[in-house]
């Protein structure tokens, strides 16, 4: 059976019909990338490009930081385990993507079977036009995030400065600022000193 009944004005085989809307597909963790490439490919092979637009997945930037404190741009999933499609939607357009390789389903309504217990099959719900924005404009004017590989609790070495040296402990990172504080025992006593990232070294 399929998504829309065969009256439906937008079920008429080999004719785009409607608007095209954005949807949310759930996929296999860590999938989001192999999906994208997959249904771009899939819309060649099923001959869907007048009805599956385009496939993105919200992302947003970073710039990570070595461990030698040199940097490099990244991207950071904004929704993990989802990608959205952009699509006219009609039963040749939902099965293509739906039987999509770490596809799990679209997000939208589950429609109740008639009879019997099981579950029914989800009806996928377009986003609206302020959802859309609110999540583009999460990804395009977003200021890139400072990642680091360093967290609290983690052994350092610091490798210039005036405490050359001296072995510590992180206990706060602030990516923004480009700096840690860590606990260094000097003179026999544990003190708190703040440190550039690229002033210290990770241990173990």
């Amino acid at each position: 059976m399929g998504l829309y009944s065969e009256n439906d004005t937008e079920q008429k085989k080999g004719v785009a019909v409607g608007k095209p809307r954005w949807y949310v597909v759930q996929v296999s963790a860590g999938c989001e990338k192999k999906v994208k490439t997959d249904i771009e490919q899939r819309i060649h092979g099923f001959d869907l490009a007048d009805r599956v637009l385009e496939v993105r997945i919200p992302q947003s930037p970073t710039v990570k930081i070595r461990k030698d404190g040199s940097r490099y741009q990244g991207e950071e999933k904004v929704l993990p385990g989802y990608v959205l499609v952009q699509m006219i939607l009609d039963d040749h357009a939902w099965q293509m993507v739906k039987n999509t390789p770490n596809v799990i389903n679209f997000v939208g309504a589950e429609q109740k079977r008639p009879v019997g217990r099981g579950r029914g099959h989800v009806k996928p719900l377009p986003l609206s036009p302020s959802e859309v924005d609110r999540i583009f404009k999460q990804m395009d004017e977003a200021e890139p995030v400072v990642k680091i590989d360093m967290e609290i609790g983690d052994q350092i070495l610091v490798l210039s400065g005036p405490f050359k040296d001296f072995a510590g402990e992180v206990i706060e990172v602030s990516g923004e600022k480009n700096k840690l504080k860590a606990l260094l025992s000097i003179f026999g006593r544990d003190t708190p000193v703040e440190l550039e990232f690229n002033q210290v070294e990770k241990q173990g």
